[in-house]
């Protein structure tokens, strides 16, 4: 069987779509081809990586791409992990079906924090919430 394409798409791909990616490439390499992309991309989030590193998985030598760097793969499924890159998603081919799975932005909740341990507290809680998401794969996609 070939695997599934699968686009995690955020604005920055900077920290959710590659927490995706990363988890995607760890639980699900037998049934899904992962890739991380977004619509403006800034770098990948040192804060994302130790988070990622916690549990066992290195995305330091990801880096941040932008969506027109992947256009020429036929993906199956593009999902969006944040609503901005949802609402800015661009045209992908008919037979790409696109979902929208939101996940908070772990930089825009941290901004408030005092400390690096509650920083960090924020980036855990979306990055296990990832992982549940991506245990599901693929029976939890869509046909929006």
């Amino acid at each position: 069987m070939e695997k599934l394409k699968i686009l995690f798409l955020c604005t920055g791909n900077s920290c959710r779509s590659q927490m995706a990616e990363g988890w995607t490439r760890h639980l699900k390499t037998d049934l899904i081809e992962p890739y991380s992309a977004g619509v403006e991309p800034h770098g990948i989030d040192p804060r994302a990586v130790k988070a990622m590193a916690e549990v066992g998985i290195d995305i330091s030598q990801h880096r941040s791409k932008d969506v027109s760097e992947v256009e020429q793969i036929d993906f199956d499924y593009v999902v969006t992990v944040c609503d901005r890159a949802h609402e800015s998603c661009p045209f992908f081919p008919a037979k790409t079906k696109v979902m929208h799975v939101g996940f908070d932005d772990p930089p825009r909740l941290a901004a408030g924090s005092s400390s690096e341990e509650e920083i960090m507290a924020h980036y855990r809680r979306v990055r296990d919430e990832i992982r549940t998401f991506v245990e599901k794969l693929p029976s939890v996609l869509s046909d929006e």
